[in-house]
């Protein structure tokens, strides 16, 4: 029987744990501490589920009763031409057949969502624009697949940052430009506040995004400096920083989003946590920055 932890009042019923902000939780443990907590919902990462079988991962989500929110991560598509390109394309239709498997498996509610991660500069490439095209291409040649498969593709911007060695589409904007070309079904867009609370333009993008039906998961953590030497592990709690959760959570539900909302963190701080604590944590900073801005549960009770 699921329970909120005694320190806290009961954890919101939109919030979702994404297993990276309990890196070191195998997929068991994560599913335990997630609904010993009273917490409805989770997002995946590919390796923790391949470390225990696509079949018995999903098994054991639909034995904890959790909705499954999104798979983390596919991507990784900027390379030119070549059996590498090849691979990596390969490596996403998997991570597709995972993607709808444990959505399948997962509780009333569940999305089939795969976020991708588009990939950095090719090893001594300078050609950002060409990067961004192959991105555009490689979704283009994945989207028949995951429309097959019922998955949707999220690109997720990251931070100007992280546009050398992780991800070459670095706002709201350059990501809606890309889903563009397809059905919003089959790709959408992540909107993560700690990549996207700087854009000038992030409120109307974000409107935009909901004009064409494209938010197809809204992430959370906060953003504080100074950065550790690995800026990969510089989110924090919400409130420990300087974004501003109010305005951005009501642009989000201004567009109509009603899905769950997930809390992603890298931080080897919280990381060495115990699961338990970090989880508990998780829920308290979520029901004060975040909750306040969302409308009634409604269909979520």
């Amino acid at each position: 029987m699921s329970t909120s932890h005694p320190a806290y009042p009961a954890p919101d019923p939109r919030l979702s744990i994404n297993q990276a902000t309990i890196k070191y939780a195998d997929l068991a443990t994560a599913l335990r501490v997630t609904t010993d907590a009273g917490i409805r919902a989770i997002g995946l990462w590919r390796e923790p589920v391949n470390e225990v079988g696509l079949d018995t991962a999903a098994k054991m989500l639909s034995d904890s009763g959790l909705r499954f929110t999104t798979h983390c991560r596919g991507g990784f598509f900027t390379l030119p031409a070549g059996a590498e390109r090849d691979a990596a394309l390969d490596d996403n239709r998997r991570a597709i057949d995972e993607t709808a498997a444990l959505a399948a498996a997962g509780a009333d509610g569940s999305t089939a969502v795969l976020v991708l991660v588009a990939g950095g500069l090719p090893e001594g490439s300078r050609d950002l624009a060409g990067a961004r095209e192959r991105v555009r291409d490689a979704i283009g040649t994945l989207a028949p697949y995951a429309e097959s498969a019922g998955v949707t593709l999220a690109i997720e911007p990251l931070h100007p940052m992280f546009g050398s060695d992780r991800c070459v589409v670095s706002t709201l904007g350059q990501a809606l430009d890309i889903a563009a070309d397809f059905d919003p079904e089959v790709v959408g867009t992540a909107v993560d506040t700690f990549h996207i609370w700087w854009d000038p333009q992030v409120h109307e993008q974000i409107a935009r995004a909901g004009r064409e039906g494209r938010i197809s998961t809204y992430q959370v953590c906060d953003w504080k400096t100074p950065f550790p030497a690995d800026v990969l592990l510089s989110r924090h709690y919400m409130g420990e920083g300087i974004i501003d959760f109010g305005s951005l959570t009501r642009a989000v539900v201004e567009t109509g989003y009603d899905r769950d909302i997930e809390v992603e963190i890298f931080n080897a701080d919280i990381w060495s946590d115990a699961p338990e604590a970090v989880v508990a944590r998780t829920a308290a900073a979520f029901a004060a920055t975040v909750s306040p801005h969302l409308p009634a549960p409604g269909t979520f009770e």
